[in-house]
């Protein structure tokens, strides 16, 4: 017995001394070749479905974003011109363009000019001879409405912070800014405009410096803005970037008699009207141009933007392949009434 226990642990021990089996083997390296390949053919295509996939999905996302921004711009022009008392078709804005902020510069064009009522509210004292407006309540002070002058310009010089992704600064897309001045709150008893400072008005009681008191609307071409104050305009507000910036194979603006269905006067030695005295535009790029019936106060403005300017830097210009690309927003509004009537 042993014996026998001797030599199983002998046995067992020059097993373990021993090396490792020499029948075991690990893979060549022909077979870790073949293996590479199979994994590459089959992942490469997976990855560039992947790609292709989240390609679209950018491209669709920067489509959405900006037919978004152009449907809000269109919807805060409609709510501005609601309130429109008068509306500069394309004759009246070139009458009064020298009175216009950035007068001479052809990278800054006004294309919607209006006058409107502006709403002040709690800023004419019930009792004028002891309350100012800046002291007034809900209980002491009754609501009234002032005169403000807007100017939706189109805005087409190169500047870099608005011009992502960046590239050529004359590749840069436009953009569209807002011009307001408004008339101030006047005492009901003297018709004479409260002190322009602290002590009686705040800031949105105040006339703007620019403001020519001596505008009468039965002359809305004459003394619109006091020229000796014209450097004081106040800062404009972006509305909305990225608007389409081609010049050549653009689609061209509607004859606005019929945009508008405007008809001729029948009288006898009545004067035609001319289409291009209703539209407004920039004359090259027409991505932000209006149509204005004067008379009866009526405007229908329209907006292209261009969706490959947030994607590239290059090779942006309109290309009617690609129409889905530059969408386009329309919006028709009367306003509240033609002066006088």
């Amino acid at each position: 017995m042993k014996t026998l226990l001797r030599l199983l642990l002998k046995t067992q021990h020059q097993r373990n001394r021993s090396g490792p089996d020499q029948t075991e083997k690990g893979m060549t390296l022909v077979e870790l070749l073949v293996g590479a390949i199979m994994a590459f053919l089959i992942i490469t295509p997976m990855l560039g479905f992947v790609v292709d996939m989240l390609n679209t999905d950018r491209r669709e996302q920067v489509k959405s974003n900006t037919e978004q921004d152009l449907q809000a711009a269109v919807d805060f022009i409609a709510q501005d011109l609601s309130q429109a008392i008068y509306i500069y078709d394309g004759k009246g804005i070139n009458a009064i363009r020298s009175q216009l902020p950035n007068n001479g510069d052809t990278n800054k064009v006004p294309i919607l000019v209006f006058w409107k009522r502006q709403l002040i509210k709690n800023s004419i004292p019930v009792d004028a001879s002891t309350l100012k407006p800046k002291d007034c309540s809900a209980n002491t002070c009754n609501d009234t409405y002032l005169r403000s002058l807007v100017a939706y310009y189109h805005f087409k010089d190169p500047d870099n912070t608005w011009c992502q992704p960046s590239g050529n600064p004359n590749d840069c897309p436009t953009r569209i800014a807002r011009y307001e001045i408004t008339d101030g709150v006047k005492n009901p008893l003297t018709q004479a405009y409260y002190k322009q400072d602290d002590s009686e008005t705040t800031k949105e009681q105040r006339k703007d410096s620019v403001f020519n008191e001596k505008f009468d609307f039965s002359k809305p071409t004459l003394e619109v803005t006091d020229l000796t104050m014209g450097s004081n305009f106040p800062d404009p507000q972006v509305l909305v970037n990225y608007i389409d910036h081609s010049t050549g194979n653009v689609p061209q603006p509607p004859d606005c008699k019929i945009a508008l269905g405007v008809v001729d006067p029948t009288a006898a030695g009545s004067t035609p009207i001319n289409a291009s005295d209703l539209r407004i535009t920039d004359g090259s790029t027409h991505s932000f141009y209006a149509c204005v019936d004067t008379s009866k106060n009526l405007a229908r403005v329209t907006i292209r933007g261009n969706s490959l300017r947030r994607l590239q830097p290059n090779d942006t210009a309109y290309n009617p392949n690609k129409s889905a690309f530059f969408p386009t927003a329309t919006v028709q509004v009367k306003g509240l009434g033609a002066v006088g009537k």
